[in-house]
């Protein structure tokens, strides 16, 4: 079954035709026999003979697109003047940049900001290094750290093609949550010099946001930097993705009655984000977990020992069952694909238990198409915008970040990280939870404020939060001069 069109395959087509009755009619017909959408419809110029419009039309991929051009440009008396992809004109010059909070147009004004104002700032913080804190953008600053190697479904691109995913997550970082983030992409793959580097780079950050490290290194470079920068780490592949699983999950159990306790869950994809499912999933009181990849069940003794599938073969399958993906999943209640396209069948499905619950989250292309999966299974999310119930890291993210930066937490735990999942389910009261309403829109306004709070709540109980006195802007101790 063919995806729907969607706004990532957008183009703008400029087409001049006769300038009288069911022209414009005709070329719209063609778009939609060819399986585009039609948007936005606007006059460039209107002649007596001629018309130039701007038609903007939605496909499913860049092939389909440039069907549609064929189709319409071989229509009689028909020409397109120019086609514009709407995606790749949104990145020109790239997404973010940077903007003065202050305005500087005075000599007072450059002798605070800069010279010779600014050295009795730096000489505070260098006498007392917290008040970094408040004194520079470290209080409201995050790093997006990448190596390129594990980018959304494309894999190992490098550092230079990862830019402009970086851009957008911080973009996702000032738009949703306030917060100033910098794409920093690395050009190595040593984990050792990864973790140099951003230390290196740390003292200007309130926090560090992995993303896009392939696994196993993933977990190294993660576990080392919490342990030696005094700031949050947090790899948003593994840690985002998980906590809003399991926001999902909280609803969808309300929905089909079922307890966190009694479930049989598959996780189809054992690298990072399938082990932060699987642990944040025990953590919330799942008891029977089964982790798949393309060898089939991970179980003990298999020989995946120093990897995630030595985690998973340690911690998960209790039962020690072994096969394909077929046996694990006979009698799931629940299936939570990390993995690849097209792995998850109808029949499949329809082995599962009763109101089975699938999360197909494998991005672009998932597991299985919700077309294909409506009817068979009584939930049904994945991680794209243009279906119901999309698990979509930005719901979790920018107001994990908020909260931690607020109480400058030391780090992310997994209290925090439980808060935040909670917090996301909790947006949706109960009566208006429905089988394609579990989790709610990225861009409902109430997300962030209650993800933000409940983990700073949980940062401040969990002992996480600097116990310093706070020092105001206007603070003219005999310190600071």
């Amino acid at each position: 079954m063919e995806a729907i069109p969607s706004a990532s395959y957008s183009m703008t087509l400029r087409v001049e035709f006769p300038h009288r009755a069911g022209a414009l009619g005709r070329i719209l017909t063609t778009i939609g026999d060819a399986g585009g959408m039609v948007g936005a419809i606007d006059i460039v110029r209107m002649g007596q003979e001629r018309s130039i419009r701007d038609i903007t039309v939605n496909a499913r991929d860049s092939e389909h697109g440039q069907r549609i051009v064929r189709a319409v440009g071989a229509l009689p008396e028909v020409r397109v003047v120019n086609v514009s992809d709407r995606t790749f004109l949104l990145h020109l010059g790239g997404k973010i940049e940077v903007h003065s909070k202050i305005p500087v147009r005075t000599r007072d004004d450059l002798s605070m900001a800069y010279t010779p104002g600014v050295a009795r700032v730096c000489r505070a913080i260098a006498q007392e290094p917290e008040r970094a804190f408040n004194l520079t953008i470290k209080r409201n600053s995050v790093a997006v750290v990448t190596d390129g190697t594990a980018v959304l479904g494309l894999g190992d691109i490098g550092p230079y093609a990862a830019m402009p995913v970086m851009e957008g997550k911080a973009m996702l970082f000032k738009e949703f949550a306030g917060v100033d983030a910098f794409p920093v992409c690395l050009d190595t793959k040593d984990p050792e010099e990864i973790v140099r580097t951003v230390k290196y780079v740390a003292p200007a950050f309130g926090g560090i946001n992995l993303e896009d490290i392939s696994a196993p290194r993933c977990f190294e470079i993660e576990e080392r930097l919490k342990q030696e920068l005094d700031i949050p780490v947090f790899h948003d592949d593994q840690h985002g993705t998980a906590v809003v699983v399991l926001a999902a999950l909280i609803n969808a159990l309300r929905i089909v009655g079922k307890r966190m306790e009694e479930l049989k869950v598959v996780v189809c994809g054992v690298g990072a984000a399938g082990v932060a499912c699987a642990k944040i999933l025990l953590a919330a009181g799942v008891k029977n977990i089964v982790g798949c990849d393309r060898y089939g069940v991970v179980y003990r003794g298999r020989g995946d020992a120093d990897t995630s599938r030595g985690w998973f073969a340690e911690n998960t399958n209790p039962e020690n069952i072994r096969g394909t993906l077929a046996d694990a999943i006979r009698g799931a209640d629940v299936f939570i694909g990390v993995s690849a396209p097209d792995v998850l069948t109808v029949e499949h499905i329809e082995s599962m238990a009763d109101e089975p619950i699938v999360f197909a989250m494998a991005n672009p292309d998932p597991e299985i198409r919700p077309e294909i999966a409506y009817g068979h299974a009584r939930i049904i999310a994945t991680g794209r915008s243009d279906y119901p119930n999309q698990i979509n890291n930005v719901l979790c993210f920018p107001g994990v970040f908020r909260g931690a930066l607020d109480i400058r937490a030391r780090e992310i735990n997994e209290e925090m990280k439980l808060a935040a999942a909670r917090a996301i389910a909790g947006v949706i009261p109960e009566e208006s939870l429905s089988e394609d309403y579990i989790i709610p829109s990225v861009f409902d306004e109430r997300v962030v404020p209650a993800v933000a709070g409940a983990v700073a709540e949980a940062g401040v109980e969990s002992g996480v939060a600097r116990r310093v006195r706070e020092r105001s802007e206007t603070d003219f101790s005999a310190a600071s001069f």
